[in-house]
């Protein structure tokens, strides 16, 4: 089973889901998260609460009762089900200044200091046409790599929390401030596609590393953490 099981009891499951692995697919013959965990809980219930995307790694929690399913249903829809991701971004050369602080940077003339950040910043991205909604995330830089002369940029890591569940949102709005994910076939650029393969990523450079919520049957907040790969 390629999905990693972090904690199970009476009512639910937190899993590890590699890159690369969709949590559910309609390809026949295809295996994915949700048939996993259906064959090891041999035909009991699942129910699946929210989703990763395909080539992105990261933390999931699945019900196993329908009591608990529609508790944490209703935590994702009121936002107390939290979920925390690292993501790491290519940065044009001539933009170094203006990323750092746009994402809580302190002090962007010298990258030594990315780490003295104020805090983080509200990033909001809105697309012009009518009737656009309304896409919100947070995020501020943790690390910072080598200048990559021959790619004209550098990768740097985000914490980001996202307060909005817009399709590819992480990906999307990051690629429109004009920071794309390595690793994203789908939303990079040229300068993000050679710095990926400089650092030898095979799957999107986003995992949700940090997974927070109110506990269906004690009503006690839970928190799983792990150490993401990345991308590689």
């Amino acid at each position: 089973m390629q999905t990693k099981i972090i904690f199970e009891d009476n009512s639910i499951l937190v899993i590890h889901k590699p890159a690369g692995l969709a949590v559910e697919t309609s390809v026949v013959g295809r295996m994915d998260v949700v048939s996993e965990l259906k064959n090891y809980l041999k035909g009991h219930y699942l129910g699946m609460i929210h989703r990763l995307d395909q080539p992105v790694e990261g933390l999931l929690v699945f019900a196993k009762t329908k009591a608990a399913a529609s508790s944490l249903s209703a935590q994702l829809a009121d936002h107390r089900l939290k979920k925390r991701y690292t993501a790491i971004v290519c940065v044009p050369k001539d933009r170094q200044r203006e990323f750092l602080e746009l994402y809580g940077a302190k002090n962007g003339r010298n990258l030594k200091d990315y780490l003295k950040k104020e805090g983080p910043v509200s990033v909001i991205a809105k697309k012009g046409e009518p009737g656009a909604k309304e896409a919100r995330l947070t995020a501020y830089v943790t690390e910072c790599g080598d200048l990559c002369e021959e790619c004209r940029c550098m990768p740097a890591t985000l914490s980001v929390s996202i307060e909005t569940g817009r399709f590819h949102q992480i990906r999307v709005q990051l690629s429109h401030d004009g920071y794309p994910l390595l690793g994203d076939q789908k939303y990079g650029n040229e300068m993000s596609q050679m710095l990926t393969k400089k650092q030898g990523l095979r799957n999107v450079a986003l995992a949700c590393d940090r997974l927070s919520f109110f506990h269906p049957e004690t009503g006690k907040e839970v928190t799983y953490e792990i150490t993401p790969f990345c991308g590689r």
